[in-house]
């Protein structure tokens, strides 16, 4: 087992990070949506629009949400004018809470969330224009063969869009950083939700391959001209890159 998959949220526990990842989702579900603008000062539907302005040219019409949480990625992909946009996660709590977001923004039409798993997706090869994820990545088990199953439901010449959490490199703001990271985020957590969640969150995010690291594992899996995008000195990543047109 790898450290990045090691890490989990709750040590006294005896289940498998995915397990443990859904039992975390779903507990936080109810203040998961509030906790995002208040530790990222909103800055994080700025990294989403970033991310969904970074593939417009391409024209995605059929879109999978990998990790969809309540939505949010899901819902702002609708300034890709797509035809359908599936959204996927494993805390049936977060989809819950989602689809009645969705209902309200009358969007239900074009937006569909299921209960799945990141890495057995059930969908057949050549599904969709663009696999996104925002912040779902680094809780994969197995991130390897997370990623190959969002290239297998890929169409040629698709793109994967990845909006992840990462380690600002420059000093003094990494210093700063992780402080607030390790001391001010679990502490805030603790207070407004659970702080077991927001802990894991520091040393996932710390664990996480970032940049250059990332995109190897990318160019491993099987994508091509996979790109990276700093946001925010280095908070935030978003990585695209690309299924072959032709495949071998």
């Amino acid at each position: 087992m790898s450290s990045r998959t090691h890490i989990i949220p709750y040590e006294e526990l005896n289940l498998s990070k995915k397990e443990q990842v859904r039992k975390m989702f779903n507990n936080i579900a109810h203040r998961y949506d509030f906790m995002n603008r208040l530790l990222t000062l909103r800055i994080d539907t700025l990294w989403r629009k970033k991310a969904i302005n970074l593939v417009k040219q391409y024209q995605p019409k059929d879109i999978l949400d990998v990790a969809t949480g309540t939505g949010d990625f899901a819902v702002q992909m609708m300034r890709l004018k797509p035809n359908k946009v599936i959204g996927i996660d494993i805390a049936e709590v977060m989809l819950g809470l989602g689809r009645k977001k969705i209902e309200r923004k009358g969007l239900s039409s074009v937006i569909e969330l299921k209960e799945a798993d990141s890495e057995n997706l059930p969908f057949a090869d050549k599904s969709f224009d663009l696999v996104s994820s925002a912040f779902g990545v680094r809780n994969f088990e197995d991130l390897e063969k997370g990623l190959s199953e969002m290239l297998r439901v890929l169409r040629p010449s698709g793109r994967i869009l990845i909006l992840e959490c990462s380690n600002p490199e420059d000093m003094p703001f990494k210093s700063l950083y992780k402080a607030y990271m390790t001391k001010i985020c679990p502490a805030i957590g603790g207070v407004f939700s659970d702080g077991k969640a927001y802990k894991y969150l520091n040393r996932s995010v710390e664990a996480f391959p970032t940049g250059n690291a990332f995109i190897s594992i990318l160019n491993k899996v099987g994508y091509t001209d996979a790109k990276h995008y700093p946001q925010s000195m280095g908070v935030a990543s978003i990585y695209i890159a690309q299924k072959q047109a032709i495949e071998k």
